[in-house]
């Protein structure tokens, strides 16, 4: 762990630089002044950060790599900027867990687990945030039994209000575990986070084209067959891309470069940035556009170790709305979706995305005693996103959705008691662990109240 030495003129300096500029999120839908920022170097340093933030009378906000389109990282106090907390303090193969600082980004801990021989057993679609960022705000990727990034999570430290650094499992501070594995960060600032990691393995890949009505018809039956399904469906089309990811046996046969290129980057970033330039200038042309963009990708099946294969670049910019459903009425929801996209004068350029989890115990996961689905839509970055939105919002609300905490809803406190069992839990341990709001924002007065 990094260390510094906290009466230093160095530290002072790094601890408290005045902001003239707004801090912007990956999307750029979302924009805050602080006072100023902090970028602590060890737990010490913002344990003593947020005691003077507390002095000053000022929020505090800890801030990842801004990927979340919510403004739950947006503070016009203290922001804490976690580039200094990196790197994987420890490594107990026996308990087949890695120790990792708050602020590493998934990238560097899926590169370093892969050099030790380990990785975690599922992951989202990208790997640019922090560790704690991804965390707190339940980023997820797809899978029958295996869950959340979050629910791999075997241990937590964290700074509270009053600065004192707390550690929480299943053993120690269980109500404190239940919660902070996705804390949205209410009840403190995370330091370090404990993953459950297993030895690396490999998993193929299967990546075919499939029409919409075979997707529903079948969903249960993909869903049972592979440990982890999903699809994107386009709108004004009635095509999806599948991909089934399997544990395998090997051998390695990676994504060559030539695909690569030309699918990854080509199709995937380089040409879908222009025809959503295209789309965003000329909407007219989005449906056109549509069915020649669905069936550009084909099929293809590789096998690679995980990070490889459950990630991608993402470098087309977005605005994304996602809502859990219960698995059972994924199929009825996403087709009252495309009836809505259909009689609707809406122009989709992003296709809607589609993946599953199973239920977990954390007290506010999206998919916190239930089994399910998420749907995810998305709109190019600059286009108007609020009526398909708010259209689309109103069908996931009717399925009793939940929203998923770092992405785009119109959802307040009153809802959420209403589909999180546990919600009343969370708010009273924020009760105890920050009284006087130490960690709060308009985000978090909207969704958890004050």
């Amino acid at each position: 762990m990094s260390t510094g030495n906290s009466g230093s003129d160095t530290t002072n300096a790094r601890q408290a630089r005045t902001r003239n500029e707004p801090w912007r999120n990956w999307a750029g839908n979302v924009a805050a002044r602080p006072v100023r920022e902090v970028t602590p170097a060890s737990v010490e340093e913002l344990s003593t950060a947020v005691r003077a933030a507390a002095d000053d009378g000022l929020k505090v906000k800890a801030v990842g790599t801004g990927h979340s389109f919510t403004a739950a990282a947006a503070t016009d106090g203290v922001l804490i900027r976690p580039q200094l907390l990196t790197g994987i303090r420890n490594i107990d193969r026996d308990a087949g867990t890695v120790t990792v600082e708050a602020g590493t980004p998934l990238k560097r801990l899926n590169l370093a687990l892969a050099r030790e021989g380990l990785s975690l057993t599922n992951m989202g679609d990208i790997m640019e945030q922090t560790v704690s960022g991804a965390t707190s705000t339940g980023t997820h990727g797809t899978g029958r039994e295996s869950a959340s990034i979050s629910a791999q999570i075997k241990g937590l430290e964290l700074v509270t209000a009053d600065g004192t650094v707390l550690t929480c499992s299943e053993k120690e501070n269980p109500a404190l575990f239940a919660a902070a594995r996705i804390g949205l960060g209410a009840l403190g600032v995370i330091t370090a986070i404990t993953f459950a990691v297993e030895p690396i393995f490999l998993l193929t890949a299967r990546e075919e084209p499939m029409t919409f009505d075979r997707v529903a018809s079948d969903f249960d039956a993909l869903y049972a067959e592979n440990e982890h399904f999903e699809f994107y469906w386009f709108p004004h089309t009635g095509n999806c891309n599948t991909k089934r990811n399997n544990r395998s046996a090997g051998p390695e046969a990676p994504v060559s470069r030539f695909s690569s290129f030309l699918e990854d980057e080509f199709l995937s970033n380089g040409l879908f940035q222009a025809v959503n330039s295209l789309g965003r200038a000329v909407p007219s042309t989005i449906p056109s556009i549509a069915k020649i963009s669905s069936r550009a990708l084909s099929a293809r099946t590789y096998t690679d170790i995980p990070y490889k294969v459950f990630t991608s670049p993402r470098r087309v910019r977005f605005v994304e709305m996602e809502y859990a459903v219960p698995r059972a009425a994924l199929v009825e929801t996403l087709r009252e979706l495309k009836t809505m996209v259909e009689r609707s004068n809406l122009r989709i350029s992003f296709p809607v995305e589609v993946r599953t989890a199973p239920a977990d115990d954390i007290t506010l996961s999206t998919a916190s005693g239930r089994e399910s689905a998420y749907i995810a839509v998305h709109m190019y970055k600059g286009t108007p996103y609020q009526a398909y939105f708010t259209a689309a919002e109103r069908i996931f609300t009717a399925h009793e959705g939940r929203p998923h905490w770092g992405k785009v809803h119109t959802r307040d406190a009153g809802y959420f008691s209403t589909v999180y069992p546990r919600f009343g839990e969370f708010t009273e341990l924020r009760d105890r662990l920050d009284p006087d709001r130490l960690f709060a924002n308009d985000y978090l007065r909207r969704v958890i109240g004050d």
